[in-house]
């Protein structure tokens, strides 16, 4: 089966804008990756051709930011990569040359024509390597030189910006061949190398400064850095005769790693890898756009740093999203069936689970684990009730009881602490059986944007969402423990009864033909008109009545609906945001106050099939979906959306659970109805 082909129309090749604003990602199956822009030049502190994802030192690095080529032709030269300048000058003429760019499969390949000549520049990352191998080949016209200048780093992703004029590292041979080594100060090393009959190389080391950063400079963040250049490759660019750049991290001699295979050999296993994925069973009817989706969930199911090998094998987890985001619980546990379900990686979903059950505490699992850090943290009160959802979905999907088996003394514990009490005021009310939560200055819910001290939507109380989760949960230990012969199942249904019976006198609405989405919060309920309401009908055992979802389906798709998901406030309520723009603040400030997040959108669509069975108008709502993926992160789903047309993307150009909940809708919607 051939790779899907993503190819951008033939008439923004010469937009520059277009090119610099469209950015592709290739990743390593260990949370490193390299990113770019189409143009060619860096516009994101996190843009670079290899970002590995390290043990030692921890964390996400920019080890190269750049490698700038030039062909020198007909007695000039053409840049086709390079930066913009601190005056807004870019220095390339990529997008005068760029005759197409596609991704075969998840591989970027540009096509350029300089003075006759047809050239490809293509890139990949080896699967479970911290390496980068870029490949050219002249396609059509007579032999070229080509200079190949590499530019060094090595800060961690989320560092300050290099502003020093010394550079950040040492060059120097490496131990055997005509390989280099970058030392960078903050403790990484990279090997490189130019893969060519007659490359040479020249140790002539360059400063550029104040590289502008421009959509760094858009989200109020620093955004010049100087970056350094230790020396040149030039070669001849000759027909049937390749040439490759590649580098690899590894431990301080940069020679942790075996050796890589040679180029061929990497592209040739890329291509198997793409087609093995594409070939997964349930895939068999997959349209383009379910295969697309299908590969750009392979971004973010990764082996995690500094804990890879446990007592119990290869860890995994989820990336929420890139460039910078980690693995949260939250985010996995609401991607896992889109990401490894829905793609045929049972035994990987399997991993996921298993891995996040050691490191529950006090009945929570973890929120996230921060950049570079094993220690987690529990700031959350729905991740836990989502990690029961995902292992529902899990057995639904493989027929795999056995893992219930093993996590259902783990479950059962995170049931009683929550009756008890656990951290951060979560906990049962033996009042009316629903879960508060209330911790002064953190963000319990996915609605957990803060700037400082200012939580901006603090939610504190008793969430709509969360006790649709907590019936849910309850519900699905007492089908479990009846399956396992396990006591205690009737207690569990009993208390989702009381669960059942409160939300039901608590959150209706019938002034307003809605749910609340907090109540007993500090001032009182909170009727505001929030998506978090659709999970009340959507998940696998709803709490909602059903008399009420017709309502609150419509309330949903009247005031929060749009093209690329939902939005988190209705327009009419106070605070509302059209705009996630400006700095930090405002963008914190609109995140979850009117700004749309495509990850709604499968539950809406689970909501929709619900109330109305089998019915064509739930693929409709998808179809602004295809369009999108070559838009912004190309091939991938964005983070968020503006609330008001024309609902420009922001965020993380690739988002994990945008990626999932998308690929999880388009083929629900292929048709079939949920019971409930």
């Amino acid at each position: 089966m051939l790779p899907p082909q993503l190819v951008l129309p033939r008439t923004i090749g010469g937009d520059a804008v277009a090119l610099r604003e469209r950015e592709w990602l290739v990743t390593n199956g260990l949370g490193g990756y390299a990113s770019g822009t189409v143009l060619g030049v860096p516009t994101r502190r996190h843009h670079g051709i290899l970002v590995p994802n390290l043990d030692a030192p921890r964390g996400r690095h920019v080890a190269l930011p750049r490698l700038d080529d030039c062909v020198e032709a007909g007695g000039g030269s053409v840049r086709l990569a390079g930066a913009e300048l601190g005056d807004g000058r870019p220095e390339v003429e990529a997008h005068l040359h760029l005759r197409e760019f596609r991704l075969d499969g998840v591989t970027p390949v540009w096509t350029f024509e300089v003075d006759g000549r047809v050239i490809e520049r293509a890139l990949l990352m080896p699967q479970g390597r911290n390496a980068v191998c870029v490949r050219w080949r002249l396609l059509d016209g007579p032999a070229c030189r080509l200079r190949l200048r590499v530019y060094a780093g090595g800060r961690r992703q989320d560092a300050p910006l290099h502003l020093d004029e010394h550079p950040p590292g040492r060059l120097e041979p490496a131990a055997d061949g005509d390989a280099r080594l970058w030392r960078a100060d903050s403790g990484i090393a990279v090997r490189m190398q130019v893969l060519a009959q007659d490359a040479a190389f020249e140790e002539a080391p360059r400063l550029e400064r104040d590289v502008l950063l421009r959509v760094e400079r858009e989200r109020g963040y620093e955004h010049r850095e100087h970056m350094h250049s230790p020396g040149e490759w030039r070669l001849t660019l000759a027909p049937g005769r390749d040439a490759a750049f590649v580098a690899q991290c590894g431990d301080q001699d940069g020679e942790g790693d075996a050796a890589l295979p040679s180029p061929e050999e990497l592209f040739e296993a890329e291509r198997s890898r793409v087609a093995a994925l594409l070939a997964a069973e349930g895939l068999a009817g997959a349209d383009e756009t379910e295969r697309r989706l299908v590969l750009a969930a392979d971004a973010f199911v990764v082996e995690p740093a500094g804990r890879r090998e446990t007592g119990q094998g290869r860890a995994r987890t989820v990336i929420a999203g890139y460039p910078w985001f980690g693995d949260w619980g939250r985010d996995t546990m609401i991607a896992l069936e889109g990401l490894a379900l829905c793609t045929g990686r049972h035994a990987e979903a399997r991993g996921i689970l298993r891995t996040f059950a050691r490191y529950i505490r006090d009945g929570l699992l973890p929120n996230l684990f921060p950049e570079g850090e094993r220690e987690a943290l529990y700031h959350t009160v729905d991740a836990t009730f989502w990690y029961f959802h995902a292992i529902e979905r899990y057995v639904a999907h493989s027929g795999d009881l056995s893992l219930v088996a093993e996590l259902y003394p783990v479950l059962a514990d995170v049931i009683e602490r929550h009756r008890q009490g656990t951290r951060f005021g979560i906990g049962v009310d033996p009042q009316d059986a629903l879960v508060r939560a209330a911790a002064e200055g953190l963000q319990l819910t996915w609605m957990d944007a803060k700037v400082d001290d200012w939580v901006v939507t603090p939610r504190r109380g008793k969430p709509v969402e969360i006790q649709a989760l907590w019936y849910n949960a309850l519900r699905l230990m007492a089908g479990w423990g009846r399956a396992l012969g396990a006591p205690g199942a009737d207690a569990h249904d009993a208390l989702a009864e009381r669960v059942r019976t409160s939300f039901e006198a608590r959150f209706w609405s019938p002034a307003r033909g809605h749910l609340l989405d907090v109540v007993d919060g500090p001032d009182g309920d909170d009727a505001s008109l929030r998506p978090n309401q659709v999970f009340a009908l959507s998940l696998t055992h709803p709490v909602l009545d059903a008399a009420h979802r017709r309502a609150v389906l419509d309330a949903v798709a009247r005031h929060l609906l749009t093209p690329f998901g939902l939005r988190t406030l209705a327009p009419h309520e106070p605070g509302y945001r059209p705009r996630y723009e400006g700095s930090l603040r405002e963008r914190d400030a609109a995140y979850h106050q009117g700004t749309v997040w495509p990850w709604l959108l499968g539950h809406f669509v689970d909501a929709w099939l619900r109330v109305h069975g089998r019915d064509e108008r739930a693929r409709a709502l998808l179809q602004a979906l295809p369009a999108h993926l070559a838009e912004h992160g190309l091939g991938s789903v964005s983070e968020v959306f503006d609330a008001q047309p024309p609902h420009c993307a922001g965020g993380c150009i690739a988002q994990a659970w945008s990626v999932a909940e998308l690929l999880r809708a388009w083929q629900a919607t292929r048709g079939g109805d949920r019971d409930g």
